[in-house]
């Protein structure tokens, strides 16, 4: 271990958590009933332990030299309040004790062993020096065994990886994971892995209140109140709410024999020739322009609206060391704007039926 954080350690280690906060009062930092309910607090680095990190190779002495350099304060690290050990900010209190300071700012976290784990992972995602590849990948593994119910994205999103990677590490896991039917996403809700009992439920909350609105019908019955418009469609049009997958696959494969298999139910549309002609006829629609919203969405397409060739400048200005974390966050701004596109395709498309 790296001596900067060997004393605090080392004294930490000679008693236990009671026998340490019961010594906290005669320090004159915080009282041992102080710990107990505040979320913040100045704390003596002797009672500090280092905690389970996602980052492999340790601490690193030059970041901490770095640190230490540094006259601002820090921002407060993050210790679970149970076991005294640091979840994110180990960095900080080695360069706090190198340069003599007995105490620390420290935020307290309230959880799990398997929750301060995934907090860890979001902290050194979000700030300070980036976790490896290969760390956020051998954190995401762990996190789906953890957290089973976490979807995809939410899992890609804290542990800095896309929810390409995330599916192909899940599926690999198969044999330490539970098979849920249900994942959490990023905005906290619980949806379906398969929309058949959604829809079969959101049918039976149609029958039983035909005049409920389509997000009440979509919180009961776990599914986007685009799913539930399309079961209503289907129930209104004398068809069951789950379309017959056997006819669907028959078709398909029928299809495939004699003609290049295409997207059923979607309009071809032309590509642009430029999407700067596009943007254009964009930036002058009034129904946009006249909006804040309208004006937020325009802004953004303008900032991403740029040319292959621009876009081959930009790879050529990114660092090595960068790379891995540009690539991983530009996959998930593209799998942003994919579902974005998706659910105003299908919005757009659903207005078009009615």
């Amino acid at each position: 271990m790296n001596q900067a954080v060997a004393g605090p350690v080392e004294r930490a280690n000679n008693g236990t958590g009671t026998e340490l906060r019961a010594a906290v009062g005669p320090v004159g930092v915080v009282g041992a009933d102080e710990l107990e309910r505040q979320r913040f607090a100045t704390v003596p680095i002797a009672l500090l332990l280092p905690g389970e990190s996602p980052r492999s190779e340790g601490p690193d002495a030059e970041h901490v030299a770095r640190l230490a350099e540094l006259d601002a304060p820090l921002p407060p690290i993050l210790v679970e309040r149970r076991t005294m050990r640091v979840i994110d900010g180990i960095h900080r209190l080695m360069a706090a004790f190198w340069k003599g300071h007995e105490a620390i700012e420290v935020e307290f976290f309230d959880g799990t062993a398997e929750e301060a784990f995934l907090r860890a992972v979001e902290a050194n995602i979000t700030h300070g020096l980036p976790l490896s590849r290969a760390d956020r990948r051998a954190a995401a593994t762990r996190i789906i065994v953890s957290h089973p119910q976490m979807s995809d994205r939410a899992i890609a999103r804290a542990a800095g990886l896309g929810a390409k990677a995330v599916a192909a590490i899940r599926r690999g896991s198969v044999d330490t994971v539970p098979q849920l039917h249900v994942r959490v996403g990023r905005d906290g809700k619980v949806r379906p892995l398969s929309s058949v009992e959604g829809r079969k439920r959101a049918a039976e909350l149609i029958a039983e209140d035909p005049q409920a609105s389509l997000r009440e019908v979509a919180r009961l019955a776990g599914i986007s109140p685009a799913t539930v418009s399309d079961v209503r469609r289907r129930l209104e049009a004398g068809q069951a709410p789950v379309a017959d997958r056997s006819v669907q696959s028959a078709a398909s494969d029928a299809a495939t024999v004699s003609v290049p298999r295409q997207r059923t139910g979607r309009r071809m549309r032309p590509v642009p020739p430029d999407p700067a002609t596009v943007l254009e006829k964009l930036l002058r629609d009034p129904a946009l322009r006249h909006k804040e919203e309208g004006r937020h969405l325009l802004r953004l397409l303008q900032q991403n609206a740029v040319g292959m060739q621009d876009w081959s400048g930009l790879t050529s200005v990114v660092p090595t060391h960068c790379g891995d974390l540009v690539v991983d966050l530009a996959r998930r701004c593209a799998e942003v704007w994919e579902e974005f596109a998706q659910e105003l395709d299908d919005r757009v498309r659903s207005v078009g039926r009615v």
